[in-house]
């Protein structure tokens, strides 16, 4: 952390920029911290170590998924997050989307650096005040947070069973070319999902809020009742009690309505 803030130049007296700690053995928010203080390191249980550390970027944070088949990306989705470690959305709002040909340029640079011939990639970009975009992180892996299922339910295809064609070198141009529909312009809707978090120390039963339910855009959601009344403590950013599922056809109704899960209560 020290060397973070010696690099961006910080004085003394001056606060520390955050930095991010990962554990290598954990995936999605559980492991993650934001580390605000020197202080704060010294509160991580040995047992997370060892620790992947990225610096913090201030911005619009959004998430990619790229097939790619011979060198080639055959398909590449924008999620876009409305609040990191809550809410996601597919395909994002024309405000996100007016990037993609940067975006593109910016696979295509990870493709040939990587030498990446067939597979999926999940890269992470920010895009800050000033209109510049940062690389923020790349897997080679299928995403978190049910993405897959979010693609899936927006254009109809299985990113899973895509995932397997693109891997498969002896997978035809054709065959490849025919699976993919075209981005944004073939999607059937929006699709979204919220991660839920109990907002009690102490719970007793799963109520889900009529503000959610009977909202048009509501899918189905993957809750179930608690299995004990004590809520444990969040361990860094923690993992969410389970998915709420949104599927509608404007993406700032989708937005919105996502941004405002936050405040509802789903265990009382």
């Amino acid at each position: 952390m020290k060397r973070v803030n010696q690099t961006l130049l910080k004085l003394d007296g001056d606060p520390d920029d955050p930095i991010h700690v990962k554990a290598f053995d954990k995936a999605g928010c559980l492991g993650h911290r934001m580390i605000r203080t020197v202080d704060e390191i010294d509160n991580i249980p040995d047992e997370e170590y060892p620790l992947l550390m990225e610096s913090h970027l201030s911005g619009w944070e959004f998430a990619v998924e790229a097939w790619i088949h011979d060198g080639k990306i055959k398909f590449l989705n924008i999620s876009e997050y409305v609040t990191l470690g809550y809410s996601v959305f597919v395909p994002a709002t024309r405000e996100l989307e007016s990037w993609r040909d940067a975006i593109t340029k910016q696979i295509e640079l990870l493709i040939k650096t990587f030498d990446i011939q067939f597979g999926q990639i999940h890269p992470e970009y920010f895009v800050t005040s000033d209109g510049t975009m940062y690389f923020g992180e790349i897997a080679y892996r299928p995403p978190g947070f049910k993405a897959f299922e979010l693609i899936e339910r927006a254009y109809g295809f299985s990113a899973y069973q895509a995932s397997m064609l693109v891997f498969d070198p002896k997978s035809t141009q054709e065959e490849v070319d025919a699976f993919f529909p075209r981005e944004v312009v073939d999607a059937k809707g929006y699709a979204g999902c919220f991660g839920v978090y109990p907002k009690r120390r102490v719970v007793s039963k799963l109520e889900m809020p009529k503000e959610c339910v009977e909202h048009p855009y509501f899918d189905f959601h993957e809750l179930v009742p608690p299995a004990e009344e004590t809520v444990p403590e969040r361990d860094a950013f923690g993992t969410h009690w389970g998915l709420v599922f949104f599927f509608g056809d404007d993406p700032i109704k989708m937005r919105d309505l996502l941004k405002s899960q936050e405040d509802l209560d789903f265990y009382v």
